[in-house]
């Protein structure tokens, strides 16, 4: 169903069972998949391609110029998967020709009202973003993070997978998978052991997680420290996902305890 005082470009594609609530405006190259529903007062422009079974709330801007004065007009895209929801006034911006041209955002993620998900970012699955979280260009967030109300993540960053940021954080350096970072520039202090648990990792390998951050983060030789973790840790398959993380990008700094020396 489509509200008459919408605004729909005759080139978008839009498929039958989309419902368009009032005063929204789609542009022409606009694509949004089956039953997905926008509420009403919604802007969505620019080359973006909408999945199914997305729900978007009043005043959500998609697909506006970026933020960068770097942009030249460039061509780019924003593609979006599949039960996401978007709360008001929530913002996404496509990508420039530094990163790749293209924002991407999976599917089941909850964006809440003020999100803004900056150029060239790549954000996975199961996320959620609390109220008025400012996602910078150029961030990576991976599946299942939590990242609290009114986080600032700084351009580049990386928030690694079944992470939590608590609210109010200045994230300046990348969160390893598992972690459990805060405070007024972020700081590690420990694991996400409420998302581990909610994710019914067994507590075996729990506990192997506790050790290696024991171990590796007891100081800041943590590169160090990986190499000289016996064979029963290093081994672990969700050890090798944070020691994959690290390795990925040995030029980004990662975010360590406050008391780490």
């Amino acid at each position: 169903m489509i509200h008459h005082t919408a605004i729909i470009d005759k080139n978008s594609k839009i498929s039958e069972d989309v419902e368009i609530g009032p005063y929204c405006v789609i542009g022409s190259e606009v694509e949004i998949a089956s039953n997905s529903k926008l509420h009403s007062h919604v802007s969505i422009k620019g080359n973006t391609k909408i999945g199914k079974n997305n729900e978007i709330f009043p005043f959500v801007s998609i697909g506006t110029d970026p933020q960068d004065l770097k942009y030249k007009g460039e061509k780019n895209s924003i593609t979006i998967g599949d039960n996401n929801k978007f709360r008001e006034y929530v913002n996404i911006n496509p990508g420039t020709s530094q990163g790749g041209t293209i924002t991407k955002i999976g599917s089941n993620n909850l964006l809440m009202v003020y999100c803004h998900v900056a150029h060239d970012c790549n954000l996975g699955n199961k996320i959620v973003l609390a109220n008025n979280v400012q996602v910078g260009g150029h961030v990576t967030i991976e599946d299942n993070a939590v990242i609290g109300g009114s986080c600032a993540i700084h351009q580049f960053s990386r928030i690694g997978h079944l992470s939590m940021v608590g609210g109010m954080t200045g994230v300046l350096s990348d969160v390893i998978p598992f972690g459990l970072s805060l405070g007024n520039r972020n700081n590690l202090v420990g694991l996400n052991l409420i998302g581990l648990r909610r994710a019914k990792i067994l507590n075996e390998d729990i506990k192997i997680l506790q050790k290696f951050y024991d171990i590796v983060f007891c100081n800041q030789n943590f590169r160090s420290n990986i190499e000289n973790l016996n064979a029963e840790i290093k081994e672990n398959k969700y050890v090798k996902i944070i020691i994959d993380f690290i390795n990925s990008d040995k030029k980004r700094p990662i975010s360590l305890p406050e008391n780490c020396k």
